[in-house]
């Protein structure tokens, strides 16, 4: 991952490509330009190198994906999909393993229980 950045080096193509469709939009509504068409096209452009890049990633990609400080995890999911959750702590040691969350919640108005894994977000 270069320093100072969010994204893999691989993805690089993708962020640039990015910020240059988020200037465009942002010089049109400045400008008062029409650039909707140019903006449409890089977009699709965008689609497909996204698809392009990511199917074809070598395993250590995806090995760095999967590692990667930003990648959400399960609390994110959780906090966005379910409503009411409670949260469980504890065994019969009395230990609490912080990698590991669980309890009940509410998902579309039924009850359920999570059970998800919650690492940290560094290596540290």
């Amino acid at each position: 991952m270069s320093k100072g950045h969010s994204h893999l080096d691989f993805e690089r193509p993708i962020v640039e490509l990015e910020k240059k469709i988020s200037d465009m939009k942002d010089f049109s509504v400045g400008e008062s330009i029409e650039l909707d068409s140019e903006i449409s096209s890089l977009e699709g452009k965008l689609k497909k190198l996204r698809d392009d890049i990511y199917s074809g990633l070598t395993r250590w990609q995806r090995v760095q994906l999967s590692r990667h400080s930003r990648r959400p995890h399960a609390l994110d999911y959780i906090r966005l999909m379910m409503t009411d959750f409670v949260e469980l702590h504890g065994d019969r040691g009395f230990a609490d393993d912080k990698a590991l969350i669980g309890g009940f919640a509410k998902l579309d108005g039924r009850s359920i229980i999570v059970i998800g894994q919650q690492k940290g977000r560094d290596t540290k």
